[in-house]
């Protein structure tokens, strides 16, 4: 998404990953909705993205109160429905009003051992339901001390890619999270970062064409904090940041959204 003047809206978005019951969803997107100032949220884009059992909670007091973010999820099943017990449709999702979708997190990966090409499958299901996936991308500490960054990055966005049109590509997102830095209060080095995510606009080039790679906004994830969050979006590649501890504190998440507001004067 670009503004007027034709420059990436960046995307500010809260993972909260499996904390918050229903009750203490609605009192930290109310706790939100009262930080949030019409500056804040005027030059950056904000969603949060609760666990599925809150959406409906978290759908009503952001639709009721007039809270200045959108609504995300976490996670989607590939199928519409189905016998698939235990999952959450993408079409279920649309029916709640949810914008964003995370597909392929670091902790989907390694944890339920999430495949590049189901990934893929989950970005293709959110489209089909008109909603906008944030494709998570990154490599290991192993990867990266072996110099296979690069490789990894390049496999993880030709296969989440694969087959999406260009004007598709164009409109989502891309979320660089580095594993080594996630949850370990050690972000990687605005360098670092913006060397990864031009190296990912690069092979999104090669996969779509230069046009709609040049559009697509590409966040950063990693031991984002009001701190950093500046000097990352002054980077040309950096279009946002995903948060995940830092984004169940109202304040300071509404501190990153502040600090991401400077960085686009």
């Amino acid at each position: 998404m670009t503004d007027s003047d034709g420059r990436r809206r960046p995307l500010i978005s809260g993972n909260w990953k499996m904390n918050f019951d229903h009750l203490q969803a609605i009192h930290a997107v109310r706790d939100l909705g009262l930080r949030l100032r019409p500056a804040d949220a005027g030059p950056v884009d904000l969603s949060v993205h609760p666990p599925f059992t809150d959406l409906r909670s978290v759908q009503t007091v952001i639709e009721g109160e007039g809270v200045p973010v959108a609504l995300g999820a976490q996670n989607c099943a590939v199928e519409d429905s189905g016998p698939f017990t235990g999952e959450v449709s993408p079409a279920m999702l649309a029916k709640l009003h949810v914008d964003y979708v995370i597909v392929g997190h670091s902790e989907r990966r390694q944890l339920f051992g999430e495949s590049d090409e189901l990934v893929g499958a989950k970005l293709k299901a959110v489209l089909r339901n008109g909603m906008t996936p944030i494709l998570c991308v990154g490599e290991t500490v192993d990867e990266r001390d072996v110099g296979l960054t690069r490789d990894r990055l390049a496999t993880q966005v030709e296969i989440g890619l694969g087959g999406v049109p260009p004007e598709s590509v164009a409109a989502m997102v891309i979320a660089y999270e580095p594993v080594w830095a996630i949850g370990a209060g050690q972000a990687a080095t605005p360098e670092d970062a913006q060397e990864a995510c031009s190296w990912i606009r690069d092979v999104a080039t090669r996969s779509v064409g230069a046009e709609a790679a040049g559009q697509v906004r590409i966040q950063y994830g990693g031991s984002v904090n009001a701190e950093n969050t500046e000097s990352l979006l002054r980077c040309p590649d950096i279009d946002g940041v995903l948060v995940g501890g830092a984004s169940l504190d109202a304040a300071a998440f509404v501190g990153i959204a502040r600090a991401a507001a400077i960085a686009t004067r």
